[in-house]
């Protein structure tokens, strides 16, 4: 049976049709407060790292551009909970690739912590000498986040980036968008914040770790 909570169908012609689309409660209320409990364990365990930007010998950490702390799912991939979060997102790469036909073959994800204070300026997730990236995926641990409390991922959705959608990042909400195609950050968050950040990628290409 599907973990999902929502009409998988109808997010893949949202995706056809804009590229991108926001899915609140994607996931049961149990799986998104297991993974929320998780990532809060392992970060007190102290396993995370300062994020870097860029890859390979250009990897770099630049605390101006982003100040997020990260821990790969595939550290700790004997957790339920990530077991159960990676089961659900196997089930929309399996949709969307009969859906869209993108040959999406396999899901790097990473838990990532935004201390207060802490941002991601705007970027691309494609990185220009890899094209493995297709789909970003985000989905939110935040319970009850205050509205201002900041943290929102900001969406452009222009290739000016004039125009843009703000998504708060409550518990259960699950954001995708085509990587190559959307620039986005994330505002300045208040309090921490908590979510679990992917990319589906095609075969080929090099794994950028």
């Amino acid at each position: 049976m599907s973990t999902l909570s929502f009409d998988l169908e109808t997010v893949i012609d949202t995706l056809a049709d804009k590229g991108w689309v926001v899915i609140p409660h994607a996931l049961s209320g149990e799986i998104t407060a297991n993974l929320r409990a998780a990532c809060l364990d392992v970060w007190q365990q102290g396993l995370f790292h300062e994020a870097a930007t860029g890859r390979g010998d250009g990897q770099a950490r630049r605390s101006e551009i982003r100040a997020d702390s990260v821990l790969w799912l595939d550290k700790v991939a004997a957790l339920p909970a990530v077991q159960a979060y990676n089961a659900a997102m196997d089930d929309i790469m399996h949709g969307v690739n009969r859906g869209l036909y993108l040959g999406l073959a396999e899901l790097e994800s990473h838990f990532a912590v935004y201390p207060e204070g802490a941002f991601y300026k705007k970027h691309l997730d494609r990185f220009k000498d890899d094209d493995a990236r297709t789909l970003t995926t985000v989905f939110y641990l935040n319970e009850g986040w205050p509205q201002d409390a900041g943290g929102q991922i900001r969406l452009y959705l222009d290739a000016d980036c004039h125009e843009f959608i703000d998504v708060e990042p409550e518990a259960g909400t699950l954001v995708l968008f085509l990587s190559d195609r959307f620039w986005h950050e994330v505002l300045p968050a208040r309090q921490q914040r908590l979510s679990v950040t992917g990319w589906y990628r095609r075969r080929g290409g090099s794994v950028p770790w």
